[in-house]
């Protein structure tokens, strides 16, 4: 695992001011996607692709498996620098979605606490907010996709500049219980066919 660490932090554990997301406590079915959608080609990151090319489905299962058992704290968030209406908008989006636009909430796919869901649904609460922003960037330019059903990119096809500014600075402010863990069943009203792992950030 010392290629991973040395960009993702100590076992996973990364920062709330670095661009690397943390691997450690994620769901293992959605750390498995990822690096199988890097190896494969379905997310672009040069490093990622490099490290991840020749290993075999069973090498990348383990990784996974390794860094979703570790449980570790996270640090607290760092202070938003952003407009109050601003960090209220992004909440509203992470809560109630957007009706009118066919947005639906965050919370209603990756938990109302924002923790994940087992076995393929990230949390998003301790993510670096360029990360965050970046992210919902790339679904939005198509840069970013995942096997069918491919939730996210519908999702991303709907969002503005705004509603991911708004999004990735509310979400990033926010601190992470000490016992935050994934949650073990999907959302209800969540069908099975479209918490593909993978489906999400």
């Amino acid at each position: 695992m010392a290629a991973c660490i040395t960009c993702h932090g100590r076992e996973g554990q990364a920062t709330n001011s670095g661009y690397f997301p943390r691997l450690a406590g994620k769901p293992a079915g959605y750390l498995y996607e990822q690096l199988r959608s890097f190896r494969d080609g379905r997310r672009q990151q040069a490093d990622m692709s490099h490290l991840l090319a020749n290993l075999s489905d069973t090498y990348l299962r383990e990784m996974a498996e390794y860094f979703a058992a570790l449980d570790l704290p996270y640090p607290p968030p760092a202070p938003s620098d952003l407009p109050a209406a601003q960090l209220a908008r992004g909440k509203a989006m992470v809560f109630e979605g957007d009706a009118a636009r066919g947005i639906p909430a965050c919370a209603s796919c990756h938990g109302q606490a924002l923790t994940g869901v087992q076995p393929g649904i990230p949390g998003l609460l301790g993510l670096p907010r360029l990360y965050i922003a970046s992210q919902l960037g790339s679904w939005v330019t198509g840069d970013r996709r995942a096997p069918a059903p491919d939730c996210m990119t519908e999702v991303g096809r709907k969002l503005n500049n705004e509603d991911i500014r708004a999004v990735a600075g509310w979400l990033a402010a926010q601190p992470v219980a000490a016992d935050a863990k994934p949650a073990a069943a999907l959302p209800a009203g969540v069908s099975v066919a479209c918490s593909a792992m993978g489906a999400h950030p």
